[in-house]
């Protein structure tokens, strides 16, 4: 019952930022169902590709639409590049400002995965899931890589992971990242 909530929540964001024209796609714990472990979760998080110069007017869209979860929603997505705000049925979403290479790229890689009641959410694709889970690298998050991997293994187009990882990686500066996720694909027999 829960998870069709966060559904539904994701259906409604789909719908407005259909609406906004903008790519985007659903990243984290709901493209985490269609393509790793089919855990719980609890919001729904998706990522909308634009100009930085339009962020003031995509994130004013989604908070016309939605409730903010911040007293200045407005000032808080402009500073933080996120938009957070509650579906109709008080689900809890979080809309990335995304901008980077490897955020436009991975919102035009993103496809429609069919729910079981006939609807669909576009969610990124497996590769770019692992791309935003390693570079989170929380310890929940090398869990879900190792979900990704066990349920995808040799469907998993490994060369670009790693093209789009390690600019990424560099950027933050940690050089444990790469290792790591070449460790986990070894380990699954993946690489």
């Amino acid at each position: 019952m829960a998870m069709h909530r966060v559904f539904t929540a994701a259906l409604e964001l789909q719908g407005a930022l259909e609406e906004l024209a903008c790519p985007f796609c659903f990243i984290d714990g709901l493209a985490l169902q269609r393509w790793g472990e089919l855990r719980f979760t609890q919001d729904a998080d998706a990522t909308v590709v634009n100009a930085v110069e339009r962020d003031e007017r995509v994130a004013e869209f989604l908070l016309s639409r939605f409730t903010s979860r911040q007293a200045d929603g407005l000032a808080f997505a402009l500073q933080y590049r996120v938009v957070l705000m509650r579906a109709g049925n008080g689900v809890n979403l979080d809309v990335a400002l995304g901008a980077f290479d490897f955020e436009v790229r991975a919102a035009q890689r993103a496809t429609d995965w069919t729910l079981p009641e006939g609807r669909s959410l576009r969610t990124c694709s497996a590769e770019d899931l692992i791309v935003h889970k390693a570079f989170a690298a929380r310890e929940k998050d090398w869990i879900d890589v190792e979900n990704i991997l066990q349920r995808q293994g040799s469907k998993l187009m490994t060369n670009q992971i790693f093209a789009e990882l390690r600019p990424l990686a560099e950027l933050k500066e940690d050089d444990a990242i790469v290792p790591r996720l070449e460790a986990l694909m070894c380990k699954r027999g993946v690489v």
